[in-house]
C-alpha cells in the first residue's frame, strides 16, 4: 500500500460551529481527525446529538465545515460532488420514477459520454447487484421498505464514489432485513474496495461491518473519545465473528464508552466490577450474565 492508499481520506481538523444569537457560537463538533486507508469501512457511533451525521455531512459536502478540511484521494474537496455518495436512513426516491429510472439519475451524470445502451448497463448491473433484477421497473410504492433502500443503494454504489458514506441505513428495518442488507453492501464493498463511513447507533452493527470503529464524545465540542480496531478478516462471516473469542470483550467495550459518557464513569465502573464478579468460577450468575450479553445492544442514535 503507497502513501497515498494508507492516506486516501484525510479529515484534518474539522469544526462545525452555528450562530448564537445570544453570545459566542455554539461548536458542536471540535477538531474531528481520522485518516482512512483506501478500502476502509469505518463506523462511527455515539450518543444523540453528538454530531455523527453533521461530521458526515460536512464531508458529504452538504453542511459547510466551519475550520478544517477533507482530503480524497490527494485531493481537498468542497461542497456536494459524485465522488462521495451518501445512502441515508430513508432512501429519499423519486415516487415517480421506477427504480430504474431513479438509479438512472445519477448514472447520466457520472457517465456523461457514455452510450444509452452502456448506462441501460450500468444501471441493470447495480441493481441486479443488490438483488432487484426482478423489480427494477416498479414504482417505489410498489416496494417494500428493504426494497426501497436496495435502490438508495444501487443509486449510490453505480456513482462508483471515492468514498460512500452511510447515515444509519438500516435503522428502519427489520432484523431480518438489516442483516441481509449488511452483508448485501459488504460482498460490493469487498469487491470495488470502496471506502466506507457507516454512521450507527447499533454496537454489534458497527462491530460487525467496521475494520474500525470511532467513538464520538458527547457534544456539543464533541469530539473522538477512542477508536477500537476490529481483528476480524474480510470477507466477513457472521457466525466467525459471533465466535470470536475476543467479541463480547470488544462489544463491551463500546458499551462502556457511550455509558461513561451517558452516566460518567462511576456507572461504568460498576458495571465493569459486576460482569467480572459474575465471570468468578462456580458464580451461579455466570450462565445468565452471559446470555443477557449476548443480546443485541443498541444506543439512542
Amino acid at each position: 500500500m503507497d502513501n497515498n492508499d494508507a492516506r486516501y481520506v484525510e479529515l484534518v481538523n474539522l469544526v462545525k460551529e452555528y450562530p448564537n444569537p445570544y453570545g459566542d457560537a455554539v461548536r458542536v463538533v471540535d477538531r474531528f481527525n481520522l485518516n482512512m486507508p483506501r478500502g476502509e469501512v469505518v463506523s462511527v457511533i455515539g450518543h444523540s446529538g453528538c454530531g455523527k451525521s453533521t461530521v458526515l455531512t460536512m464531508i458529504a459536502g452538504l453542511n459547510p465545515i466551519t475550520h478544517g478540511n477533507v482530503v480524497i484521494g490527494a485531493h481537498e474537496v468542497n461542497g456536494p460532488g459524485p465522488d462521495r455518495a451518501v445512502v441515508f436512513q430513508s432512501p429519499c426516491l423519486l415516487p415517480w420514477l421506477t427504480a430504474f429510472g431513479n438509479v438512472m439519475i445519477g448514472v447520466k451524470r457520472v457517465y456523461p459520454h457514455a452510450t444509452r445502451a452502456e448506462r441501460k448497463q450500468i444501471v441493470e448491473y447495480y441493481l441486479s447487484l443488490v438483488g432487484l433484477a426482478d423489480a427494477m421497473h416498479k414504482l417505489p410504492r410498489e416496494l417494500s421498505g428493504g426494497m426501497q433502500q436496495r435502490v438508495g443503494i444501487a443509486r449510490a454504489i453505480a456513482l462508483k464514489p471515492k468514498l460512500l458514506l452511510l447515515d444509519e441505513p438500516f435503522g428502519r428495518l427489520d432484523s431480518l432485513t438489516r442483516m441481509e442488507l449488511q452483508d448485501v453492501i459488504l460482498g460490493i464493498l469487498d469487491r470495488q474496495r470502496i471506502t466506507t463511513m457507516l454512521i450507527t447507533h447499533d454496537v454489534d452493527e458497527a462491530v460487525y461491518m467496521s475494520d474500525r470503529v470511532v467513538m464520538m464524545t458527547t457534544g456539543p465540542r464533541a469530539t473522538i473519545g477512542k477508536i477500537l480496531e476490529l481483528p476480524f478478516e474480510r470477507p466477513r462471516d457472521r457466525t466467525a465473528v459471533l465466535e470470536h473469542p475476543n467479541y463480547y470483550d470488544m462489544r463491551g467495550e463500546l458499551i462502556t464508552f457511550l455509558e461513561e459518557q451517558d452516566h460518567g464513569s462511576d456507572a461504568a465502573d460498576k458495571r465493569r466490577a459486576a460482569v467480572e464478579a459474575s465471570r468468578a468460577p462456580g458464580n451461579k450468575a455466570e450462565d445468565s450474565a452471559e446470555s443477557e450479553a449476548a443480546k443485541p445492544a443498541e444506543v439512542a442514535a
